[in-house]
C-alpha cells in the first residue's frame, strides 16, 4: 500500500478542563495536520508527518504522541523555539483556539524531501502552517512534485488571519492543481465572501477536482464533474467538535490512498459518507489526535447506517 504524506503543523492545545471544581488547563498534542497523519494511520496506512518542532519537552510529547500512533515523523525538523501552544475553550461542543509563540515552532519547515513527496500515494497540505513563509514555501515545493494525489483544507483562524485576501491567493494557489479541496462552512465565507455552494464552484472552476464543504452537524456537501450532493451524518452524542473535521479529512484521505481517485459520482458519494461518519464519531471524544477513529468502529453496523 503506497503511503500519504501530511505537512503542515503540530503544537500543544491546551484544553480548559474542570478538575476537583476548579477550571484548568490541560496539555494534549494537537494540529489539524498532526490530527489527520494520526487519523490515517489509526485508519490502517501509512502516514509520514512533514513539519518543524520544537526542542523542548513539547516538542519530546509531540514526537512521542506520533511514535505511539504509528506515524513516520523522520521527515521534521527540530527548532530551537519554544513549542507553539494553542490554548483552546469550549462552548458547548465547538472549540476557541488562542494562539502563543513567536516565531510560531511550526512556521520554520526548511525545503522537505522531495524524493518522499513524489513516493507518495497521497500529499495534504494546510491550515495554519500556509500563513508561514518559510513552510509555505516547503508546502509549495511539494506541491509541485509529481506523484502523489493532493488534498488541501485551508482549516481557517481568523485570530491568526491578519490578511484574508493573502490566504485567499494561497489557497486558490493550491486548489487549481488540487485532486481535493476540503473545506468548512466558515472558512468558505471568511475566504471567499460566498455560501459553501458558490465557494466550491468558485474552486472548481480554478482547477480543483472535487470539493468537499463540511457543514458541521448537518453533514457535508460535494461537487464533482459538474454533479452536486450532500451527505447526512450518522447520529452521535458529541461532547468535542475539536477533531471533527481533521477527521473528515484523515478519512477522504485514507480513502484516496487506499482506492484511489473516485470514477463517478456514486464512488465519490461513497468516499464522502465515510468521510463524515469518521469526523461524526470523532465528536464522541475529547480532544484531537487521540479522538481520531479507527477503521473498525466506522465499520461497526451503526456507524455504517
Amino acid at each position: 500500500m503506497p503511503y500519504a504524506v501530511v505537512l503542515g503543523e503540530a503544537l500543544v492545545d491546551l484544553f480548559e478542563v474542570e478538575v476537583a471544581g476548579e477550571r484548568v488547563f490541560r496539555p494534549m498534542v494537537g494540529g489539524a495536520p498532526l490530527n489527520v497523519a494520526c487519523g490515517i494511520a489509526r485508519l490502517g496506512a501509512e502516514a509520514r508527518f512533514v513539519g518543524s518542532l520544537g526542542s523542548d519537552a513539547f516538542g519530546d510529547r509531540i514526537r512521542a504522541l506520533l511514535t505511539e500512533q504509528g506515524v513516520d515523523h523522520t521527515g521534521c525538523v527540530s527548532v530551537d523555539v519554544p513549542t507553539t501552544l494553542a490554548v483552546t475553550s469550549l462552548h458547548g461542543a465547538e472549540p476557541e483556539f488562542a494562539f502563543y509563540g513567536n516565531p510560531p515552532s511550526y512556521g520554520l519547515l526548511d525545503p522537505v524531501d522531495l524524493d518522499v513527496i513524489a513516493g507518495a500515494g497521497t500529499l495534504y497540505c494546510g491550515s495554519i502552517a500556509l500563513l508561514q513563509p518559510t513552510t509555505l514555501a516547503a508546502a509549495k515545493a511539494a506541491w509541485a512534485t509529481p506523484g502523489p494525489l493532493r488534498t488541501i483544507d485551508p482549516n481557517v483562524r481568523p485570530d491568526l488571519l491578519d490578511d484574508p485576501t493573502a490566504l485567499r491567493a494561497t489557497v486558490e494557489w493550491f486548489a487549481s492543481t488540487a485532486d481535493l479541496v476540503k473545506l468548512s462552512e466558515p472558512d468558505a465565507r471568511l475566504l471567499f465572501g460566498l455560501d459553501a455552494t458558490a465557494a466550491a464552484k468558485h474552486l472548481l472552476s480554478l482547477g480543483a477536482g472535487a470539493v468537499v464543504v463540511t457543514l458541521g452537524a448537518r453533514g457535508a456537501l460535494g461537487f464533482v464533474d459538474g454533479a452536486e450532493f450532500s451527505v447526512t451524518p450518522p447520529p452521535v452524542d458529541a461532547i468535542d467538535a475539536t477533531g471533527a473535521g481533521d477527521a473528515t479529512m484523515a478519512a477522504l484521505n485514507f480513502a484516496l490512498l487506499t482506492g484511489g481517485l473516485p470514477a463517478t459520482e456514486e464512488q465519490w458519494r461513497s468516499v464522502v459518507a465515510f468521510a463524515v461518519r469518521a469526523g461524526s464519531l470523532a465528536c464522541e471524544t475529547r480532544g484531537g489526535a487521540t479522538a481520531m477513529p479507527p477503521l473498525s468502529r466506522l465499520q461497526e453496523p451503526a456507524a455504517a447506517s
